[in-house]
């Protein structure tokens, strides 16, 4: 069993509560998602998010289910909710006692005197689908329980207003919206007005519209005693195909989760919550959801997380699907970024040579011969490509064999934030990680080839040459540049990016100061940060609106993933890292629950930015615990 536990100290406590938010997911994309206080601060909170275009393209349905206890003459609302004017009502929170995260299910528990209410909830793998029970535990009178029905429809990166009559389909169990999705539960009570004036306060802070307009579609009642349960239901695929019992949809969501940490071998609690975390992002394709709640599947974070999601969880089968269906769609020897801007984008430079990473890794991992053969022509006509040249000024230079990117308007690599088009940090030139990106890809689909019975002369001398230019090209006497041959020369600012170059298989650079360098500028609790304090440029804190988070997001904000890298360079040279991975360990309970947050501030106290759930933030903090607990870097 996995178990986080929060109490009323915490969850009873906007301050405390109303930070830390849960997720449950679909398989497809879609999700489940709130603070445990039961506050919606973002636009993407509710009970049931759908993936209409999965996994990225997702529409808001039912976006809360309001209990409320009737007591005799008196009447308990358990709900909190902020209002555009700032008024705070009800404040159901203060009734809150315990939060729990048990095997992937949240459940909630409030105490009104001697009334114990307890509230469970699961998504049915596979089905835009969700399941609710509340359950009472005690109680020395008779309880009512009122369960309203809050509703929209909207695309979850925007908000809805009153908009005419909404249209509330009474069915003989409940009801459905807009024809969209139905809900069901015990006696049905139809409503249909218009709640306005919701207000998210996360949006206000993020500079985003903050306030949005729900149905009141109506409301659940039953009559219950201690030991029973009420259960409802929502779904949006065939409404005519019920979905099993409340009870049961959230009984098959804990006896999978104890299935998969039986499978993955999870060593202890917090790889058994990380185990249970990585699931939340491989979907059905297979593939992989960057983060939530905004983002899709990005091809640098999928392959940069393949080994931490899927290698060491044990999925090496979907993984297998996963790269075969990614070289099926290579082009001009590059894979699509993104679609989630609504077609695909081939603006990456690292993420193709991520790409050959993984199946570097899963061959090495899983010794699939099948595999290698089957995508070494796919490897071979990336090399090709490259060395000839594709998109954006992506080729190798023959001068000195290093991979160079750039052109006006885009940042291709990792650190892509643009403002109006313009990048902010955009590194065009030769930038080091994607030269021991370049190093490790020629030298796996070398080894990869000589595994299946070719010969890789050619590879490997592509190989070697690049390696010996990273030395000679980017060490100098102050340090490891992060990019050379720039538009305006070299540019020796220091970042995190040099740490690839030591801790990739095949790594061209061995020094240990490197490692030594980057940990006492750049290392904090929660990651490292993106560029040294008292570089130009640099931004120690990642918020704002959204042009103030860009201005932030590659210039100094923390980034957990980074600790991946870091820990296998450390391995690499012989320094100890074994205690740096603790802080972002107990993170787990603080802000995404059970899971890795995307970003943190570059300053004390380092708050954690960015989406709460992140796949690569993830996939690295499980990976790099794997190799503290090996003893040895891949």
């Amino acid at each position: 069993m996995s178990t986080l536990e929060l109490g009323p100290q915490t969850v009873a406590s906007l301050s405390a509560g109303a930070h830390r938010e849960w997720l449950v997911t679909d398989g497809l994309g879609g999700f489940a998602m709130g603070t445990v206080a039961g506050l919606a601060t973002r636009r993407y909170h509710g009970l049931l998010v759908v993936a209409t275009d999965p996994p990225g393209g997702r529409m808001l349905a039912l976006a809360a289910l309001d209990a409320t206890i009737v007591l005799g003459d008196r009447r308990v609302e358990l709900a909190t909710q902020r209002w555009a004017d700032g008024t705070l009502a009800p404040r159901g929170h203060e009734h809150l006692a315990a939060f729990t995260l048990a095997d992937g299910v949240p459940r909630w528990r409030w105490q009104v005197g001697d009334v114990v209410l307890e509230r469970e909830l699961a998504m049915l793998r596979g089905r835009p689908a969700v399941a609710l029970t509340h359950r009472l535990l005690a109680a020395c009178e008779p309880v009512r329980l009122e369960l309203a029905a809050r509703c929209t429809w909207r695309d979850v990166h925007g908000e809805r207003t009153a908009d005419g009559v909404p249209e509330v389909e009474p069915t003989a169990d409940g009801f459905v919206f807009e024809g969209r999705y139905r809900v069901a539960g015990p006696g049905f009570h139809p409503d249909g007005a218009w709640h306005r004036g919701l207000r998210h306060d996360e949006e206000d802070a993020r500079g985003l519209a903050a306030t949005e307009d729900v149905v009141l579609a109506g409301r659940f009642v039953a009559d219950i005693a201690p030991g029973e349960a009420v259960g409802v239901r929502a779904w949006a695929d065939d409404l005519a195909d019920e979905p099993p019992p409340a009870a049961a949809v959230i009984d098959a969501a804990r006896q999978r989760a104890r299935g998969l940490l039986e499978r993955a071998g999870a060593t202890d609690a917090v790889d058994g919550q990380l185990h249970l975390a990585a699931d939340a992002f491989v979907v059905e394709g297979p593939t992989v959801v960057a983060g939530y709640p905004w983002f899709g599947d990005w091809s640098r974070d999928t392959m940069l997380s393949y080994e931490g999601l899927l290698l060491a969880t044990g999925r090496a089968e979907e993984g297998r699907r996963l790269l075969e269906r990614a070289a099926a769609s290579l082009s001009q020897g590059m894979l699509a970024n993104t679609a989630d801007a609504g077609r695909l984008e081939y603006n990456t430079v690292d993420g193709t040579l991520w790409f050959v990473h993984a199946v570097g890794r899963h061959v090495a991992v899983t010794g699939d011969t099948d595999l290698a053969a089957a995508l070494l022509p796919a490897l071979r006509s990336i090399v090709g490509h490259h060395v000839g040249g594709t998109r954006f000024g992506i080729a190798v230079d023959p001068a000195d064999g290093l991979l160079a990117q750039g052109a006006d308007g885009v940042a291709l690599t990792w650190m892509d934030a643009r403002i109006d088009g313009v990048p902010v940090t955009p590194r065009h030139g030769k930038p080091i990680e994607v030269n021991a990106l370049w190093v490790g890809a020629l030298a796996a689909t070398a080894a990869l080839a000589e595994l299946v019975g070719e010969d890789a002369a050619d590879l490997r001398g592509l190989a070697e040459r690049a390696s010996a230019s990273v030395r000679r090209r980017f060490v100098t006497d102050r340090g490891v540049l992060d990019v050379v041959d720039g538009p305006r020369g070299d540019d020796a600012a220091l970042r995190p990016n040099q740490l690839l170059a030591v801790s990739l298989p095949h790594a061209p650079l061995t020094d240990r100061a490197i490692v030594e360098r980057c940990g006492r500028a750049l290392l904090t609790p929660l990651g490292l940060r993106s560029l040294a304090p008292g570089e130009p440029g640099y931004q120690g804190r990642h918020r704002g609106d959204p042009a103030a988070r860009d201005r932030a997001y590659h210039e100094g904000t923390v980034w957990p993933w980074l600790l991946g890298p870091y820990v296998d360079a450390a391995a690499r040279t012989g320094l100890d890292a074994s205690a740096v991975l603790e802080p972002l360990e107990r993170h787990v309970a603080e802000w995404g629950v059970g899971s890795v947050s995307e970003t943190a501030d570059g300053d004390p106290p380092h708050d954690a930015t960015g989406a709460p759930f992140q796949a690569w933030s993830v996939a690295e903090l499980l990976r790099a615990r794997r190799l503290l607990h090996t003893g040895s870097a891949r």
